[in-house]
């Protein structure tokens, strides 16, 4: 099918990257949205991506092909309301949410599950807005399609190949089963990191001791608790239920681990420690999923005044833009003593083969 104009409600970091996508994708389709700021709707109109320079009433939506509801979970459940006697019969209407047991359910109050599929695109960052925002945050990023069994399946061919020909890759199952998957992958870890911040936090002494000495390990995994708090509001209230139910699961991994601790069992330990590893050595690291990726590495490089700025200038001279850079004082896991991160995959490679010629690189 040939999608000739495509509306966004909302446009901060998913919505605003989605949006961007396509307009370089399919730059003759006509693409108008509106955000909670009346700045990013001037923003994404200043960068081409928009049709409209100001705030449009939802009516101005009502011959879209497809309208993405990119806003937090509930809020896209009151625009659906609203949007409801204004659609065309073939309008197809979409989400970005995290979370589908509460727009399913409303999708169905309101009879429109022959016309709605669910979606998640697996990618982000710790950032939000649509000033963080960005055309290639699609790609190589799984985006998972919810419908019911009732959905049109040559309707939801054409969507999937429109999605896919974004640079994504779609995995298609039912609203029940992705829930419970971004539970345990997803939703749990975000509230596991946050719960070790305020832990450290809570234990820390007065000269913050464990802020000091916090490296690798701790900040790799509460990287992500640095995430919008509303968000994950959203996320926990909506999805309160498969939430539950994976915690219920993980009490268990980690009493095994507790209990093996407990009773001195150093096989158990060991066993313990390596199914974990051989899993986790077996994910496809650095493909974008629903935890945001880190494209950093590290090098070997005197701590001295100048040296970041000779490696900041040679990156810079090659036209790859750096997202942090920094000494690591701390080397708690750490081989190479000067961190960089960068935007992409194709930005951490470039860097990779252009620092490789004069200093030792470990990834």
């Amino acid at each position: 099918m040939t999608y000739t104009k495509i509306g966004f409600i909302g446009l901060g970091l998913i919505g605003g990257s989605i949006a961007k996508t396509i307009k370089e994708k399919y730059p003759q389709i006509t693409m108008i949205g509106i955000a909670s700021r009346e700045h990013t709707v001037q923003a994404a109109y200043q960068d081409g991506v928009i049709s409209n320079e100001t705030m449009i009433p939802l009516s101005e939506f009502a011959d879209c092909d497809i309208i993405f509801l990119c806003g937090p979970v509930k809020v896209n459940v009151d625009y659906l309301r609203q949007l409801r006697p204004l659609l065309r019969k073939d309008c197809i209407i979409t989400d970005v949410g995290s979370v589908k047991e509460d727009i399913t359910q409303a999708v169905n109050e309101l009879q429109l599950s022959h016309q709605f599929i669910g979606g998640h695109p697996m990618t982000g960052s710790e950032a939000s807005g649509y000033e963080h925002s960005r055309a290639f945050l699609l790609e190589n990023a799984y985006y998972i399609l919810t419908v019911t069994s009732t959905f049109d399946q040559e309707r939801l061919h054409g969507f999937d190949e429109f999605i896919r020909s974004l640079g994504a890759l779609t995995l298609i199952m039912s609203p029940q089963k992705h829930d419970f998957a971004t539970a345990c992958i997803s939703h749990l870890p975000h509230i596991i990191a946050a719960s070790l911040v305020n832990f450290a936090s809570q234990a820390d002494y007065e000269d913050e001791t464990l802020k000091t000495i916090a490296a690798g390990g701790f900040r790799d995994i509460t990287r992500i608790a640095s995430s919008s708090p509303v968000m994950w509001q959203h996320i926990c209230t909506t999805n309160k239920k498969e939430i539950l139910h994976a915690y219920t699961l993980y009490q268990q991994s980690l009493s095994d681990f507790i209990s093996s601790i407990t009773d001195d069992e150093e096989e158990k330990i060991i066993s313990l420690f390596t199914s974990a590893k051989d899993y986790r050595d077996n994910l496809p690291l650095r493909k974008n999923g629903v935890l945001p990726c880190a494209y950093e590495f590290y090098l070997d490089v005197a701590d001295e005044a100048g040296a970041i700025a000779t490696i900041a200038t040679t990156l810079a001279a090659n036209g790859i833009s750096i997202k942090n850079i920094g000494i690591v004082h701390n080397r708690e896991f750490e081989q190479g003593v000067l961190r960089i991160e960068l935007y992409d995959q194709a930005s951490m490679e470039a860097a990779e083969a252009v620092l490789a010629k004069h200093y030792t690189i470990h990834k």
